[in-house]
């Protein structure tokens, strides 16, 4: 499968990306996550507002064939949902980066940036080269 890593963003092993603006933190699911889910219908985040802790779970992704856990790559406060998956989960297969982001989180621990995948490493980490 060829993958979509932008070189901007970091990786989790969870399949979540990150996209650091100042102090906030837009996550989303990566384009392999969403190929190996399938058609989504539905994206279920609880956490608005809510401090939630690296790798905690907070919210999940149903698609046609499962439901899947999200996990925070990030300590912090989940300050945003995108509205736009409520009418409309499907951009997060159509549009992963972009338009099909999932939450925003205020992160309180810029040092757990560090633990998180470079674009080339999540692509070896995916293909099981780790």
């Amino acid at each position: 499968m060829l993958m979509n890593t932008p070189e901007n963003l970091k990786y989790s092993k969870e399949h979540e990306w990150v996209r650091i603006e100042g102090d906030v933190a837009y996550i989303g699911v990566t384009d392999y996550a969403q190929d190996q889910l399938g058609d989504i219908v539905y994206v279920d985040v609880e956490s608005l507002d809510e401090e939630v802790e690296k790798d905690a779970i907070f919210g999940s992704i149903e698609a046609v064939k499962t439901v899947s856990d999200l996990f925070s790559p990030l300590s912090g406060t989940v300050t945003e949902l995108n509205e736009a998956l409520e009418d409309n989960p499907e951009l997060v297969n159509s549009d992963p980066y972009g338009e099909g982001w999932i939450i925003k989180l205020t992160f309180t621990d810029a040092s757990e940036l560090d633990s998180l995948l470079s674009p080339e490493a999540y692509t070896q980490f995916v293909e099981g080269g780790e």
